[in-house]
């Protein structure tokens, strides 16, 4: 199997997005800011979307591979509300 190079776009939309080069069907990843977001950043949008990117690449690369996965999902009777942390 040949490498495949990547790309991080600006799409018509105003999003980032990775994709391959020598492909043109939906991506691998986009990124979508908010306005608000966008005027907080001043004109640093797409160098927080390649360090957003290339931190994800980082996380999947530390995923060991003999995770049980199954022990992660939660119990319906024990299910809490979502979090994000930042």
């Amino acid at each position: 199997m040949s490498p495949s190079f990547f790309e991080i776009v600006q799409l018509s939309n105003g999003d980032y997005a990775l994709r391959r080069i020598d492909d043109d069907s939906a991506p691998l990843v986009r990124i979508s800011f908010s306005d608000e977001a966008r005027e907080m950043m001043a004109d640093r949008d797409m160098s927080v979307a390649k360090a957003m990117i290339a931190a994800g690449i980082e996380a999947a690369g530390n995923v060991t591979h003999d995770i049980d996965w199954e022990d992660d999902e939660p119990d319906v009777s024990d299910a809490q509300p979502a979090y994000t942390l930042h």
